[in-house]
């Protein structure tokens, strides 16, 4: 089991649980969200996660990986509506770090995005906050 922040994750029994709330993803919304949070608070490239949750390489206009993100990222966020757990960065790729969604923001509309919220030495995510837990 993997804990993180209000996150629990078993993936050998595909039970994922958010805010107390269990989940129902698919396998590859659940190999996404593992190997996102493997890499928690560091950037996982497009190809990278396609090359880990379909084990082959990106293809040229393939949105396979950005379609399975923003489906994981809504679960997430409809279970824990006050939380953004998926950050994206145009170009780069997508970073799990769990944070307060901000209110009364201008930039939280766009809060997924990296330029609403470019990480800095304060959004280290320390991988001691990940209990693998067995």
């Amino acid at each position: 089991m993997i804990r993180i922040d209000d996150l629990e994750i078993t993936p050998g029994e595909g039970l994922v649980r958010a805010g107390g709330q269990v989940l129902t993803l698919s396998v590859r919304e659940l190999q996404l969200l593992v190997a996102m949070v493997e890499h928690a608070g560091g950037i996982v490239g497009r190809e990278e996660l396609c090359h880990i949750v379909w084990g082959r390489e990106l293809r040229m206009g393939d949105r396979s990986v950005d379609v399975y993100v923003s489906k994981l990222r809504a679960k997430l966020e409809q279970a824990v509506p006050d939380r953004i757990y998926i950050h994206t960065h145009p170009s780069f790729g997508y970073r799990f770090q769990p944070q307060p969604k901000l209110t009364g923001d201008p930039g939280a509309a766009d809060a997924h995005s990296a330029d609403a919220h470019a990480p800095g030495p304060a959004d280290t995510w320390p991988l001691a906050d990940a209990r693998r837990v067995e």
